[in-house]
This record gives structure tokens, sequence and C-alpha cells, in this order.
């Protein structure tokens, strides 16, 4: 079971090329190389020069490579999408994905274009449009022509637009996100949970953090270094999940125990849908392990 950890997902402004190239020495799973929110219309021309030299230059280790493009319709977004597919990112992040069309209209793009077969599809998933189609834009998802992999919620957009209040708990976002995560997961994509705006409230962001690892994401977007670290541990197995997902594993491979569909472990019951979710777990500590033997160390 091969599995790529999207723990902690940095945004970059593509017009930032000293934060560009730190970004390839950051413990960071995935990088987000912006051409669209964080760059002013005076600036998208540069940072698309900018973005494609990275990406084409390298750098960066087991990262992830994604370049967010700005919507088809603008005046920018053509022609970042064929740089983009040009460079051969390890992901294109779409934005404002409201329809199917708008994940399928692009992957036609993308392979007329005869992009780099290991070139995928993100979609952002932050209009109120978006969460109503979530399950038909996910339903994109198994058609291998469409290349999608991934799911990132745009949560500040949604509250925008919804003209919902902010909060702690994030009490009129959690619907959002939970129809968001089961669509996806009904069609095999990952889902990265939003950002958490202020960067030096510690505290805000763990806990953010653990509620949309509870509520099941694979990550979290990230807005500045600092939150790559503690988004990481809060995404990681823990010692304790990877000990027990080793040992209903191991039980499972027992001869007396490989037909049947539910055994004991340690006292508990465990069905093959556990040792499905354990594998998963073992899987995703071995890449994160595998990570660290083969970087360079991260500061």
């Amino acid at each position: 079971m091969a599995m790529r950890p999207r723990r902690s997902v940095l945004y970059v402004p593509g017009d930032n090329e000293h934060a560009l190239e730190k970004a390839k020495k950051l413990a960071a799973d995935s990088i987000i190389i912006d051409l669209e929110d964080s760059v002013s219309p005076a600036n998208k021309e540069i940072a698309r020069r900018h973005a494609i030299s990275v990406i084409r230059e390298g750098g960066f280790g087991t990262r992830e490579a994604v370049l967010r493009v700005n919507p088809i319709e603008t005046p920018w977004g053509m022609a970042d999408l064929h740089a983009a597919i040009g460079a051969a990112p390890d992901a294109i992040l779409i934005p404002k994905v409201s329809y199917p069309g708008d994940v399928i209209g692009t992957a036609k793009v993308v392979k007329a274009a005869e992009a780099a077969p290991n070139t995928r599809l993100w979609a952002m998933i932050e209009t109120p449009m978006g969460i109503i189609n979530a399950r038909e834009i996910a339903a994109c998802g198994p058609d291998p022509d469409n290349r999608l992999a991934c799911f990132v919620l745009g949560t500040n957009d949604l509250l925008k637009e919804s003209r919902a209040r902010s909060s702690n708990n994030r009490f009129a976002v959690v619907p959002w996100l939970a129809m968001t995560l089961v669509a996806a997961r009904a069609y095999g994509l990952d889902v990265i949970d939003g950002v958490y705006n202020d960067f030096k409230d510690d505290s805000g962001f763990r806990a953010e953090c653990e509620h949309g690892r509870t509520l099941g994401m694979d990550g979290k977007t990230l807005i500045h270094p600092s939150q790559v670290a503690p988004c990481n541990e809060v995404f990681s197995p823990t010692e304790d999940e990877v000990a027990w997902a080793r040992k209903i594993i191991k039980a499972f491979e027992e001869p007396e125990n490989v037909r049947k569909g539910v055994i004991t472990v340690e006292g508990k019951m465990v069905e093959r849908l556990h040792l499905v979710m354990a594998k998963r777990v073992a899987a995703i500590a071995e890449a994160i392990n595998a990570r660290s033997r083969v970087e360079e160390p991260w500061f």
C-alpha cells in the first residue's frame, strides 16, 4: 500500500523568490506555489515566470511541488495552465472548482497538451456551489483521464461567500467540511483542510489541526513556515496508533486468522475493516519514516 503523506501543505507566493527557495528546505510534505490569491494583478506575469523557473529547477526532494493557477476565465488563467503543463509539477491546483466541468475541462486541456503522466490535478473547494456539488466533482476521480487526486478546502472564501461568522470551534464550517470529506472519500480522494489565519496563535492553530484530524482530514494548508512542525506532529500517527495497527496486521496474518472476518486482539473485537485502517496507518508511518531517512536535516 503506497501512501504519500500530505500532512502539511504550505502556500508560497509565486512572486517571492526568497520564500520559494526556502520552501525547498522546509519539512512541509507539499508546497503550493501560488499564482492566484497571494499575488497582486501587477505581479501575475512575474510570479508565473518565477514559479515555472523554480519548478523546472527542481530541488524539492520528496516534497510535492503544486502550482495553483488563476481561474481559466481570468486574463492569466489559460497562460498559467499551459505554463504549468510545460513545467510538469507534481500537481496543478485548480481554484474555485464549483462544477464537475471545471475539473473535466481542465483535464482535457492537460491531456491535449500531452502533460507529463505524473502531473495530477487538485481541486479547490471554496464556493457554496462547490460544496453543493462536492459529490459530483469527486466522482471525476476514478476516471484516470481526469487526474484528480485531492480536494483542498478554501475556508476563508467559504466564510466570505456564505456570510457565516468565523469562530474557534468552526461551528458554521463543520457541515461543509464533513460534506466535502465524505464525498471525497467515496471516490478515493485526499482532503486538505483550510488555513488558520493567525500564525502567531500556536495553541489555536494546534487545536484546529486536532479538529481537522478528528474530522478525517489528511492534512492542513498553511500560510507560514512556523506552522509546519506542529501540523506534521498532529497529522502523523502516534507511536501508540502505529503499534496497535501493527498488532492488528500481525494478528490477521496468523494462519488461523487468515480467512476470518472478525478476531480478538488483546481482548478487543477487530474486524477486517480495522485491518484496512491499520494497513493505512502503518503505510503512512512508513512513508513518513522514509522521508526522514532520505532528506537532509530540516531547519
